[in-house]
C-alpha cells in the first residue's frame, strides 16, 4: 500500500466554461502525432497514472517483462536489474538479443535496423506472429517504445551473433545517427543506411537497455522504489521457475538474488510466512490440457491457514488480474464442487447443521494460479480481467481431478481444510444473525452521538475527519467548516481486524460507530452506494500511537472496505511537523510541513542580509556577492552536497569530494581508466585509500575499485561507467565548475552586523545557517492537541493550504502480505523486518 500526495484542492467542484477561448474548430484542428509523439502527449494511456508513482515503475516492468518473454521461450536464464545513482534502470539479460540487423523492407530513409524500429516504432515488435514468442505477456508492440519515448535519454546495447552494438536515445530520438550507404539485397541499389554502432566482440549474448525517466513527465513522483521493484519481480521469480533475477540498488547498496525451483509452491509458502497455516502439505498441481486445439497451462497452489480473508492471486502469461475472470471463475467452481461434495460425503458438517458455501471454503484461503496462454483476451488494455472462454474449462478439469486425488490420498490435511471451512460456516451463521439484530440501527439512520456531522447531503463535496481522542475532536469541530467537514473523534485504539472474525466486528464500538458514520456496513455487506463522505481522512498525532492508530484504521479499511481505498476515498491529513518565529518579536510565525521545508526556510533566512567578499582585496573595495548571486552559489553547493549525502554508503565519500572539486573520471577503456585511477589517487593523497582500474569480464565493462582502510578494516566501493553517465556526476561537475575559484586569500562572510573570514565554501554556508538558527524559535508538534481550534483550520482542515496524502494500492499482493507481517499473530517476521530496517528508521519517540 503507498501513500502519494494529493495537491491542495478546492471542495466545490466549478462547471467548465467550454464556451471561452478560441472557438474555431476546422481542418487545422485535426492534428496526426507521427512516431512517439502520441506517447508523450498522452502516457497515460499507455503505461497508467504519471503521478503516484505507477507509471514510473512500469517502465521498468515493461522492459523486465520482454526479458521474461524471452525466458518463457527458452532462451535466458539470468536477468539483471540495476537502480543507479542517478535514478536511473538497466536491465541486462542473456537472451537472444534484439536482432540488430538493417530491416531491408523498412519504408524510412535511411533504412534503420530492426533494434531502432522496435524502440522508435508503436505496434513494431516481434509478437505478432507465433514464431518469436508462443507465449508472451506483451501483444500489442508498444512497450519498450514508451519507455524510450518517456526516457530523458535511453542506451540500447545488443550482444548478438559475436558483436556488441549501441544505439542511443534522447527523448524518442536517435542521437548520433550512424549514416552509411549500402547495397540493398532485394533490389541490387545502393541506399542510405542508419546501422547500430559497433562496440566490438562479445562472447557474451543478451540485451541490456538503460535509460532515465523524463522528469517531465513524472513530475511528482520520480524516484524508483527498491522494495516495490523487488515486490514485483520476486512475483516473476515464483511464476518462472529456474529463472534467476537479480535486483541491485546502488543507492543504497541492496541488492536481492531471487531464485527458486519450485514456483507456486514456494510462493504461497512466501506469502503464508507471517501466518499460521492450517495442514502441512501444500496442494499443488501443473499441467498442460487442450481446448479445441489451443495447449493452456494451469498450474495451481493452495493451502488454507487460520485468517478469516481469502489471499488469491491470478495471473496469465506473468501478468496478475486484479479482477480475475474466466480462470479465477473455473477455479472457484471446481474448488466448491470438490470440497462440497467432500464434505458431504464424510459427513463433516452433519453434527454442526450447517451448509457450506463458496465463500466459507475460501476463507482462511492463500491461493496462487497461474495460465499461459497464447494470444490471451483481456477486458480492457490494463488486462486487469482474464475474458478468454477458453480458459475456464481447462482450469475447472485440472483443478477438479487433482484437488480430488489430493483430498483423497491426504487425508489429515483433508480433515484440518474442511474442519476450517464448517467453522467458516458456523461463524457466518453467527455473524448473520449479530447482523440481524443491529439490522434496524443500520437502516434505520441513527448516528453515533459523538459525530459532529456536516450540513452537506452531497458526499462527491463532504469530508470525514477521523480524529485522534476527545482533545484534538474538540479543536477539529472549532476549527471545521461546519458545512462539508464531519468530524468523529476516535478514542483508544480500534480492534485489529486481522486477528478478528467476521462475527467479532460489530461487537466493538469503535468499528460499529465508524460504520454508522459512513453508512456503508462492512464484509461481505459493505455497500458503496450508501457512503456518506467521499473524503475520509485519517487525523492522527505525529508520534508512535498516532501511527499506531492509523495503521488499524488502514487494516480495517483494507480488510473490510477495500472499495473505500479503491475508489480513492481514503485520506491522511499532513499537519506540519514545525511552527517557526524569526525571534520574539514574530508573533505570527511560519507552518512547515517537514525537515526538507525546515531546510529550505533556513536557507533563506540565512541569505537575508548576506554578502561573500571572495578576498582580501574584495574586503578593501566593499565588492561583495550578494541577493540572486550568492543565493545561486549556495544553491550549487547544497545540491552538490545532497549528492555527495546521498551517495556516501555507495561510492567512497572522498573520491565524491573529489569529482565536486573538479577531478574527471572516464571509464571509456583501459587507458582512460588507469589515467582516471592515477589523477584521483593523486588528488586524494590519502595512504590509506587506494584506487585501482579493473575490467569486469562478465559485463564488459572498466570499473574503478576504491579500497579505503579505516580501524583495521577495509571498505570497497566501486565506480561504474554508468554514473559517469548520470545526472549525479554531472551535478558534482558542475559544481566544481561553478565554484571554483569562488574563495581566494583573505575571504569573508557576513550577515548583518556579524563577519568572519573563511578558507572554503562550505565553510561560509555552514556559518550563515549557524547565524541563521541562533535566533528562531522552533516548535516541533507531536499532537494535534498542541493546535488551537484556528491553527488546526489554517494548516490541516483548509483546502486551500492543507496537504493530504492519498491512500493507494499498487501492489495488492504486497500490501496483503504486509497486513500480515505487521498486524497477524506470527511474531517472528515482525521482528524481523524491525531488525531490518531500524537503521533507517526516522522521528521515533522515545
Amino acid at each position: 500500500m503507498t501513500e502519494t500526495e494529493q495537491q491542495p484542492a478546492e471542495i466545490k467542484d466549478e462547471p467548465m466554461d467550454t464556451r471561452s477561448g478560441d472557438q474555431s474548430y476546422n481542418e487545422s484542428s485535426i492534428q496526426i502525432l507521427e512516431g512517439l509523439e502520441a506517447v508523450r502527449k498522452r502516457p497515460g494511456m499507455y503505461i497508467g497514472d504519471t503521478a503516484d508513482g505507477s507509471g514510473l515503475h512500469h517502465l521498468v516492468y515493461e522492459v523486465v517483462d520482454n526479458s521474461i518473454d524471452e525466458a518463457l521461450a527458452g532462451y535466458a536464464t539470468k536477468i539483471e536489474v540495476t537502480i543507479h545513482t542517478d535514478n536511473s534502470i538497466s536491465v541486462v539479460d542473456d537472451g537472444r538479443g534484439i536482432p540488430s540487423a538493417i530491416k531491408w523492407d523498412d519504408k524510412h530513409e535511411p533504412k534503420r535496423s530492426a533494434a531502432e524500429i522496435a524502440l522508435t516504432e508503436l505496434h513494431a515488435g516481434g509478437k505478432f506472429d507465433n514464431n518469436g514468442y508462443k507465449i508472451s505477456g506483451g501483444l500489442h508492440g508498444v512497450g519498450v517504445s514508451c519507455v524510450n519515448a518517456l526516457s530523458t535519454w535511453l542506451r540500447l546495447v545488443v550482444r548478438r551473433d559475436g558483436e556488441a552494438r549501441l544505439i542511443e536515445f534522447e527523448r524518442g530520438k536517435v542521437k548520433n545517427r550512424i549514416v552509411e550507404r549500402a547495397r540493398d539485397p532485394n533490389t541490387g541499389l545502393e541506399v542510405e543506411i542508419s546501422p547500430m554502432k559497433l562496440l566490438g566482440p562479445t562472447s557474451r549474448r543478451g540485451t541490456e537497455v538503460h535509460f532515465l525517466p523524463d522528469l517531465k513527465i513524472f513530475e511528482q513522483v520520480t524516484q524508483f522504489n527498491y522494495d516495490t521493484l523487488l515486490s514485483r519481480l520476486r512475483e516473476l521469480s515464483f511464476l518462472n521457475s529456474g529463472v534467476a533475477i537479480d535486483l541491485k540498488d546502488l543507492r543504497t547498496a541492496h541488492e536481492s538474488h531471487l531464485q527458486t525451483d519450485k514456483g507456486l509452491v514456494a510462493y504461497v509458502e512466501f506469502k503464508n510466512k507471517s501466518r499460521t497455516v492450517l495442514h502441512p502439505k501444500i496442494f499443488h498441481a501443473r499441467e498442460t490440457v487442450d481446448v479445441n486445439g489451443v495447449p493452456i497451462e494451469v498450474e495451481i497452489a493452495m493451502q488454507w491457514q487460520d485468517g478469516y480473508n481469502e489471499v488469491l492471486s491470478a495471473y496469465t502469461n506473468n501478468i496478475p488480474q486484479r479482477d480475475g475472470g474466466t480462470h479465477v471463475t473455473g477455479l472457484r467452481a471446481a474448488m466448491t464442487r470438490v470440497l462440497k461434495n467432500y464434505i458431504a460425503q464424510n459427513e463433516l458438517a452433519k453434527k454442526a447443521k450447517v451448509d457450506p458455501e463458496g465463500d466459507d471454503m475460501r476463507e482462511g484461503l492463500t491461493c496462487v494460479l497461474s495460465v499461459k496462454v497464447p494470444q490471451p483476451k483481456f477486458s480492457s488494455q490494463t488486462k486487469d480481467k482474464l475474458v478468454s472462454s477458453e480458459v475456464r474449462p481447462a482450469v475447472e478439469d485440472v483443478v477438479s481431478r487433482e484437488l480430488e486425488l489430493f483430498l483423497e490420498q491426504n487425508p489429515n490435511d483433508a480433515k484440518m481444510i474442511c474442519e476450517k471451512i464448517v467453522a467458516a460456516a458456523r461463524a457466518r451463521e453467527a455473524a448473520r444473525k449479530a447482523r440481524d439484530m443491529t439490522r434496524k440501527t443500520f437502516s434505520g439512520g441513527g448516528l453515533p452521538g459523538k459525530l459532529a456531522d456536516c450540513r452537506e447531503k452531497n458526499p462527491a463535496l463532504s469530508e470525514l475527519f477521523l480524529v485522534e481522542g476527545d482533545s484534538a475532536g474538540g479543536s477539529a469541530k472549532k476549527g471545521r467548516n461546519s458545512q462539508y467537514q464531519a468530524i468523529l473523534p476516535l478514542r483508544g485504539k480500534v480492534l485489529n481486524v486481522e486477528k478478528a472474525a467476521q462475527d467479532k466486528l460489530l461487537d466493538s464500538e469503535q468499528i460499529r460507530m465508524l460504520t454508522l458514520a459512513l453508512g456503508t456496513n462492512i464484509g461481505k455487506n459493505f455497500d458503496i452506494s450508501k457512503l456518506r463522505y467521499h473524503r475520509i481522512i485519517i487525523m492522527t498525532d505525529a508520534d508512535v500511537d498516532g501511527a499506531h492508530i492509523r495503521t488499524l484504521l488502514l487494516t480495517l479499511f483494507y480488510r473490510q472496505m477495500p472499495e473505500l481505498i479503491e475508489n480513492g476515498y481514503v485520506y491522511i491529513a499532513q499537519p506540519p511537523l514545525y511552527k517557526v518565529q524569526k525571534n520574539a518579536r514574530d508573533k505570527t510565525g511560519v507552518f512547515l510541513k517537514d525537515e526538507e521545508e525546515m531546510s529550505n526556510y533556513l536557507k533563506r533566512l540565512a541569505l537575508q542580509d548576506a554578502a561573500l567578499y571572495r578576498t582580501g582585496e574584495d574586503v578593501k573595495q566593499g565588492a561583495a556577492v550578494r541577493g540572486t548571486a550568492l543565493e545561486a552559489l549556495v544553491d550549487e553547493y547544497l545540491q552538490a552536497s545532497d549528492v555527495i549525502a546521498r551517495l556516501g554508503g555507495a561510492i567512497d565519500r572522498g573520491v565524491l569530494l573529489a569529482i565536486a572539486a573538479g577531478a574527471d573520471i572516464n571509464l571509456e577503456n583501459s587507458f582512460t581508466a588507469e589515467e582516471s585511477a592515477r589523477n584521483l589517487t593523486a588528488q586524494l593523497r590519502d595512504p590509506n585509500v587506494k584506487v585501482e582500474p579493473y575490467y569486469d569480464e562478465e559485463s564488459e565493462k572498466h570499473q574503478l575499485k576504491i579500497r579505503r582502510l579505516r580501524h583495521g578494516n577495509t571498505k570497497t566501493t566501486t565506480v561504474f561507467p554508468e554514473f559517469t553517465l548520470s545526472a549525479d556526476y554531472k551535478k558534482l561537475s558542475e559544481s566544481a565548475h561553478m565554484l571554483q575559484g569562488v574563495i581566494g586569500d583573505g575571504a569573508v562572510v557576513e550577515r548583518g552586523d556579524a563577519r568572519t573570514p573563511v578558507k572554503n565554501f562550505a565553510e561560509a554556508v555552514n556559518w550563515l545557517i549557524r547565524q541563521a538558527e541562533k535566533g528562531i524559535i522552533r516548535q516541533r508538534y507531536k499532537g494535534l492537541g498542541e493546535m488551537n481550534p484556528e491553527q488546526l483550520r489554517d494548516t490541516t482542515m483548509d483546502p486551500k493550504v492543507r496537504r493530504m496524502l492519498r491512500v493507494r494500492i499498487e501492489d495488492a499482493a504486497n500490501a496483503d502480505a504486509v497486513f500480515s507481517m505487521l498486524m497477524g499473530d506470527i511474531v517472528e517476521p515482525r521482528r524481523e523486518f524491525i531488525e531490518t530496517n531500524a537503521l533507517f528508521a526516522s522521528n521515533i519517540d522515545a
